[in-house]
């Protein structure tokens, strides 16, 4: 069976030195009669919110997340 949460979390944490952190919100709506998926992301430390139509977006906006942060740059990357 897998590790405790928290001990995975601390062990993580050792091993990189840094993290990036979001409140993820999925839900789906209506658009043109088809059911699609729509996106939120929070920032637990700013309370900033980025908005997505559609799930590709919110992958392009986390792999973008992460090739600032491999550019060892702290934070997030600079507004759209």
């Amino acid at each position: 069976m897998g590790m405790p949460a928290m001990e995975g979390a601390t062990r993580m944490s050792r091993e990189q030195g840094r993290y990036i952190s979001y409140l993820l919100r999925l839900w789906q709506t209506r658009s043109e009669g088809k059911l699609i998926w729509r996106a939120s992301l929070e920032s637990p430390h700013t309370g900033e919110r980025h908005g997505f139509t559609n799930l590709g977006d919110l992958f392009e906006f986390l792999e973008k997340e992460v090739s600032y942060a491999d550019q060892g740059r702290s934070g997030l990357r600079p507004g759209p």
